[in-house]
């Protein structure tokens, strides 16, 4: 399948088959998958607890779902606790050199690029190191990782649903992560037990609301062939709900014992 035609397709799964295990290889595939994403520095502050249902303690399992979607979480197989480590900047300078030393940076010989390394980039970096510890720069990266994480799991034939959480101290704790870790999402992983369309396209705000070229006053100008063109290759679909949604969506709710009506 076409990566456009992934991305056109690739939409949050709900609804997982509760009684189909997910293989531990295909889990591996998605953190091989966030483990090579690019990151600053090659920090690589992107961490993460994949929680098997029926393997983990009833403890862990009791802090997780302990929200408002805990049905989510309650039937999914495999939930990913994804988790940033702000104390991976502390390495920051080793994981520069190895990136240096690999060819990935810096110009001129291998004697040469290491020596601005040394005396340059890293002395800059250190100076920083406590400011860039905070919230920003590695949660954008860590959300690269979990992207690509996202669409191995679809290549592999799984779906997947992130949620957010208060309880993200008690969650890590619950898990032995290390402080000063800061729960990024929950991500459920399973198999989908809907239709891959999912009802449909979800709708967006338009184009140039959120995009703009050369100054926020200028909305960056759609080209209806562009549209057309990503139309063809699959990347926008049709608009949900599709017909038959509802009684999807009830049918679900049945067999899953959701009580409802309700948000889903």
């Amino acid at each position: 399948m076409e990566l456009r035609e992934v991305i056109g397709r690739r939409r949050s799964i709900r609804f997982l088959k509760p009684y189909k295990a997910v293989e531990r290889e295909k889990i591996q595939m998605m953190f091989e998958a966030a483990r090579i994403a690019s990151h600053w520095g090659n920090v690589q502050s992107l961490r993460g607890v994949a929680v098997f249902r029926d393997s983990a303690s009833p403890e862990v399992l009791e802090q997780i779902q302990a929200i408002v979607l805990g049905w989510q979480l309650k039937i999914a197989p495999v939930i990913i606790v994804w988790y940033v480590q702000p104390a991976a900047v502390d390495e920051q300078a080793d994981r520069v050199r190895e990136i240096t030393r690999a060819g990935a940076m810096g110009f001129g010989g291998p004697e040469a690029r290491m020596k601005a390394v040394d005396e340059q980039l890293i002395p800059l970096f250190d100076n920083l190191k406590e400011a860039l510890k905070l919230p920003g720069l590695n949660e954008v990266d860590c959300g690269q990782g979990i992207a690509q994480a996202t669409l191995m799991a679809f290549d592999l034939g799984l779906g997947t649903c992130c949620l957010g959480t208060p309880r993200g101290p008690d969650i890590l704790k619950a898990l032995g992560v290390p402080e000063p870790a800061r729960l990024l999402l929950l991500q459920t992983v399973g198999y989908p037990l809907e239709d891959w369309e999912a009802g449909g396209q979800r709708p967006r705000m338009n184009f140039e609301e959120l995009f703009h070229i050369d100054h926020f006053s200028q909305p960056f100008e759609r080209d209806p062939k562009v549209v057309e063109q990503l139309t063809r290759d699959g990347v926008f679909t049709t608009p949900g709900p599709l017909p038959g949604r509802d009684e999807e969506l009830e049918w679900m709710r049945v067999a899953l014992g959701i009580e409802g009506p309700g948000i889903l």
